[in-house]
């Protein structure tokens, strides 16, 4: 029987280090954290120093029970989450909740998972360190109270589930005013002049750069035109002709920030995914040899390497490209300012496991990854790159211009992490000689405008996040998921650009709680984190420093902060309904922003011009009057949630509706297009009632069934496609579901079934295995993936690549149980949730499910009774959702209940909890149906 209990966060953690510690140790899963503050209540004392009330997150009962049976009669209790603030706090609250008193605690870090660094961390155990347990507990009580003292407000003036943050709200302000520095850019011309010259039948071109001894500054076509009259027939003599060796550094390894930025640049990676694929690297892969981390902690600010580490790249470097290729003197980097420097910069654990070696064990989006880090770090322990540059003035009077070129003379660091481009026109300028007269073969104007600065997208962000002191990149990915969830910001051709709700949110917050949306504040306050984890600070101190000024603003803004929703936002332009100025306002409603006017009442939507200007819509014409089939009364025009449509003006006495179709501002009757074919085998009878079901069609188009006894019966189905659903034993087809956060198919035979994607059907048949439809996945840079959905076939996509997420519950299970590792997985840690076996554990979640979710489907207001059964038909219904800050508890107990090992593992299950209060998402029925189900027309 094992004599000691080690606890980790995640079962792949715990897979990876049970094979190496031996018969003596055990080794369980926490599942990330096991408490928090409650989620509905503010939870900290404000008059008894901020004194938090911790409680156990929901679906995490079962998690502490089992951790309590494994620790019962060890002889030491070893506690190794991730070594940061946040692993700290997990530790901190295992122990607290297994008695401290009643078992011998100590922490681990594990910054690499390998053989030799497991062992070593175990066999030199520290103390849970109180100042950083400290540290990242005030980082907590401080978001809880912006988020919890500030979101309410914006509910009230806005609308409800808005979220406040200390570091999200300084980040959404970072890319409101980028967007306000575009809107007011106004640009200038100006033009540039080329001459293009000839030596040795070779062009090549030289740029003019100085006017009389001045820096040429044509801003006219005029003044351009005064130069090339001048220049009409005159030669370039050759001035100068300068030859030297340059010399470029390798850049240091990397950190979590710039291999956020490298991999968003390189690939096209979000923070998000490059944190998860990461932390499936560093958590440990198959291999051959075994299950092995393949990088240190990813979650570092640190530049700094192991001397052991720089030995082993030194030596690799030696033999693959000669001594000549190292430097003279090690190479040293300097942590930026406020660095912390508690781990190792991000790194590979071993530098001789090259990226060719592992072709084919690791996924292509994994392999990228694992290329750039081990690229990177290699790189940054060689010698520098040299190349010659040659640079040439010529002159024709006292107008100059340069030429420039290079080419390598010695690759260095560039042989292994980037190849520089050679410039050939070098060849031809070192053959020039001083004195020599060339004479232009054409001069090429161009004109030119200043362009305003570009807008963040996640790289940039992070990077200016970074720069300016604001959170801890740790954090990063879980900030960009928060604003694009709450729709303060959405991506447009990888940019980010703040929404309407971005804008008016960011306005209510820095007008009224000034001091705490300003950048400056909020970076002080990151380096008072940061001393109190050093022990030279006292929490109690920083506490109080946020606190006065949130509640000073708090009580201004309580009775001063403007109501959108009643008077709205002040905009000065005049009404395109009555022409008068000084009564515009921009309001919110269900169906989004709208323009209103006080003085005639009326309404329209909007878009922004280049200037940021609001610019009315009107509504489109309508191509024919008509009157209402039922009664006779005129059909008017309606907006509603999704467009346009006719309703009756007899409302609410006759509410019968009729869809439009809107084209370059012309409104149409939808065309009365027949219901498609109903696929064999679907049933169309009414759960509820037992009665037949009818084909109708929503005010989105969209076709559906609706009980034939309505209203008596207002039970829906949705209209399923044509496709089948390709997991094995399963006669389902596919149908198209619609949450809050988009749209997804799912298996008609759900809660059985629980098979869902995000992906597009489409009629592509699959070459390796005949299925006669494949997935397309759409990135956000309009790459498209198209991928097979049926498991057992070698062109599927598996879900762990972020590409399809077509496995879901049973089917995950019976997935997992094909592979050799299946078996392996429940063997580590028996006692605990989050190790069974993939195979037991989805066959208990199944059973577990199955009742609850059925009870879902027929009841959607009931709840479930556990914790680990909501998450659990929650996940079934909602397989579109992604990680967002309020993943912690969610995910864990997710995984708690279905065994998923991977769920837990990844990095967004240790996000920063969300700050707002919590706001529960349902999966809705069909919005459209509203019409036939005799429901009022949205106005």
């Amino acid at each position: 029987m094992p004599k000691n209990l080690l606890i980790v966060e995640s079962p792949a953690k715990a897979k990876t280090i049970g094979k190496y510690l031996g018969p003596d140790y055990e080794v369980v899963a926490s599942l990330g954290h096991i408490k928090d503050l409650p989620p509905n209540s503010l939870g900290v004392d404000i008059e008894s120093d901020f004194k938090p009330s911790y409680v156990t997150i929901k679906g995490k009962e079962k998690t502490i029970t089992s951790l309590r049976k494994a620790a019962k009669d060890k002889d030491t209790v070893f506690l190794g989450p991730d070594p940061d603030r946040e692993g700290e706090a997990i530790a901190w609250h295992i122990a607290e909740s297994l008695g401290k008193d009643k078992h011998r605690f100590r922490r681990v870090l594990l910054h690499e998972l390998t053989p030799k660094a497991i062992k070593e961390a175990m066999a030199a155990p520290v103390d849970i360190s109180v100042p950083r347990f400290e540290s990242q507990q005030t980082r907590r009580i401080l978001d809880r109270l912006m988020g919890y003292l500030i979101s309410p407000l914006l509910w009230g003036k806005l609308k409800r589930g808005l979220s406040a943050g200390r570091v999200q709200s300084v980040a959404l302000r970072l890319i409101v005013e980028r967007e306000r520095q575009i809107y007011a850019f106004d640009p200038e011309e100006y033009w540039t002049l080329q001459a293009i010259l000839e030596k040795d039948d070779q062009e090549f071109a030289a740029n003019l750069t100085k006017i009389a001894g001045e820096k040429a500054n044509l801003r006219t076509k005029e003044e351009t035109d005064r130069v090339l009259d001048r220049l009409a027939g005159l030669p370039l003599v050759v001035k100068t002709i300068t030859v030297k060796d340059k010399k470029k550094n390798a850049s240091p390894p990397f950190t979590t920030s710039s291999l956020q930025q490298a991999a968003f640049n390189r690939f096209g990676y979000t923070p998000t995914r490059t944190m998860s694929l990461a932390q499936q690297l560093y958590e440990g892969l198959q291999l051959p040899e075994g299950t092995i981390g393949l990088i240190t902690y990813m979650r570092t600010d640190s530049v700094r390497v192991s001397d052991q580490a720089a030995s082993d790249a030194e030596a690799l470097v030696k033999e693959r490209f000669g001594e000549d290729h190292l430097p003279a003197k090690r190479n040293f980097y300097r942590n930026k300012k406020g660095a912390q420097d508690a781990h190792e910069a991000i790194r590979p654990t071993s530098v001789f496991r090259d990226p060719e070696s592992l072709k084919g064990i690791l996924s292509q989006e994994q392999q990228n990854l694992y290329s750039l880090v081990w690229g990177r770090f290699l790189a940054s322990q060689m010698a520098p790159m040299i190349y010659h540059q040659t640079s040439v003035e010529l002159m024709a009077e006292d107008l100059l211009f340069r030429a420039s070129g290079s080419v390598v003379k010695f690759k260095g660091f560039s042989a292994v992490y980037s190849q520089p481009k050679e410039e050939d026109e070098l060849n031809i300028l070192r053959h020039l000689k001083e004195g020599e007269t060339l004479v232009p073969n054409s001069l090429k104007p161009e004109q030119h405008f200043t362009q305003p600065p570009p807008r963040f997208n996640e790289a940039t962000l992070v990077k200016e996040l970074e720069d300016k002191g604001i959170g801890r990149p740790s954090t990063y990915a879980s900030i960009i998921s928060t604003l694009r969830h709450k729709g303060y910001v959405e991506g447009q051709k990888g940019q980010l650009r703040p929404t309407e709700m971005g804008f008016a949110v960011n306005d209510l917050l820095v007008e009224n709680f000034p001091e705490l949306l300003n950048v400056a504040f909020t970076a002080d306050l990151e380096e008072d984190l940061d001393h109190i984890e050093e022990g030279h600070e006292d929490r109690l101190a920083i506490l109080n420093k946020l606190y006065k000024p949130l509640a000073h603003n708090l009580a201004t803004a309580s009775k001063q902060m403007a109501n959108i929703r009643i008077h709205g936002i002040a905009v000065d332009m005049p009404c395109a309904n009555c022409g008068k100025v000084g009564g515009v306002t921009i309001r919110y409603g269900r169906n989004g922003f709208y323009l209103h006017c006080a003085n005639c009442n009326a309404t329209s939507d909007f878009t922004r011009n280049d200037k940021g200007e609001p610019v009315p819509v009107p509504d489109p014409i309508l191509k024919e009057e008509l009157n209402c089939e039922k009664c006779g009364r005129p059909m008017v025009l309606k907006k509603g949630p999704y467009g346009h449509f006719l309703a009756c003006s007899g409302y609410p006495g006759c509410k019968n509706t009729l869809p439009l179709k809107v084209s370059d501002g012309v409104a149409e009757l939808r065309a009365n297009e027949p219901p498609p074919e109903i696929p064999e085998g679907y049933d169309v009878t009414c759960p509820r009632c037992q009665n037949p079901m009818q084909v109708k069609r929503a005010g989105n188009g969209n076709w559906f069934f609706g009980c034939s006894t309505y209203p008596k019966c207002t039970a829906t189905k949705p209209f399923p496609t044509e496709f089948r659903c390709p997991l094995p034993d399963c006669d389902g087809y596919l149908v198209e579901r619609r949450t809050k956060r988009g749209v997804f198919h799912g298996c008609t035979n759900y809660p059985k079934c629980n098979f869902g994607t995000t992906s597009t059907p489409v009629k592509d048949p699959c070459p390796e295995c005949s299925l006669p439809y494949r997935l397309k996945k759409k990135s956000k840079d309009g790459d498209e993936t198209v991928y097979c959905p049926n498991p057992a076939c070698p062109a599927h996509v598996p879900e762990e690549l972020g590409i399809g997420r077509g496995l879901r519950g049973r089917a995950a299970k019976k997935a997992e149980a094909a592979t050799p590792d299946a078996k392996d997985a429940g063997k580590a840690s028996p006692e605990t949730a989050g190790k069974a076996s993939a195979k037991t554990a989805g066959k208990a979640s199944a059973k577990a499910a199955a009742p609850k979710a059925s009870a879902k489907a027929a009841a959607p207001k009931a709840s479930a009774k556990t914790a680990a059964d909501k998450a659990t038909a929650k996940a079934a219904s909602k397989p579109a959702a992604k990680a967002t800050p309020k993943a912690p508890r969610k995910t864990a107990a997710k995984a708690a209940g279905k065994g998923d090992a991977k769920a837990a593992a990844r990095p967004d299950a240790r996000a920063e909890p969300q700050d707002a209060p919590k706001t529960t998402t349902v999966l809705r029925k069909p919005r459209a149906n509203k019409a036939d189900e005799g429901a009022s027309p949205a106005k």
